[in-house]
């Protein structure tokens, strides 16, 4: 079925916001401010991280992880980042990040929703999977 409303995608202004956001994100999760990570995600029984090693669904479930988390060894390394908006209220933002001594590629990726009090991550994943085996010479 064709949809009958229209929208747009990647409107310049809402791209900027949603980097804008993203970017607080990440400095929030590699200098390990919880306040800034709680805020950021919305606040309800809906909201969902599933994590490399946990699946938390609702708010009370990824505060209390991110309460519980060592804040040791957070900072990484960006790469590959795509943010899409779908008109003026909704985004994706995905990522690949790799971390010192770390032989794994992390790939995160996150839905973002426009809210009264601003962006907010709805859902988020994160994920390892081997680094790529250089080829044999």
């Amino acid at each position: 079925m064709e949809s009958t409303r229209p929208y747009a995608i990647n409107l310049p202004d809402v791209v900027a916001e949603v980097r804008q956001a993203f970017a607080r994100y990440e400095v929030a999760l590699t200098t390990n401010q919880v306040e800034v990570l709680d805020e950021l995600f919305l606040d309800g029984p809906h909201t969902v991280r599933y994590g490399a090693t946990e699946n938390l669904v609702g708010t009370e479930a990824i505060r209390a992880f991110r309460q519980g988390r060592s804040p040791k060894n957070l900072m990484r390394s960006l790469r590959a980042t795509v943010i899409t908006t779908y008109g003026q209220d909704y985004a994706v933002a995905d990522t690949e990040f790799t971390r010192e001594g770390e032989p794994r590629i992390g790939r995160q990726s996150h839905t973002w929703l426009r809210c009264p009090q601003g962006w907010r991550i709805v859902a988020a994943h994160v994920s390892w999977m081997d680094a790529p085996k250089a080829p044999a010479a």
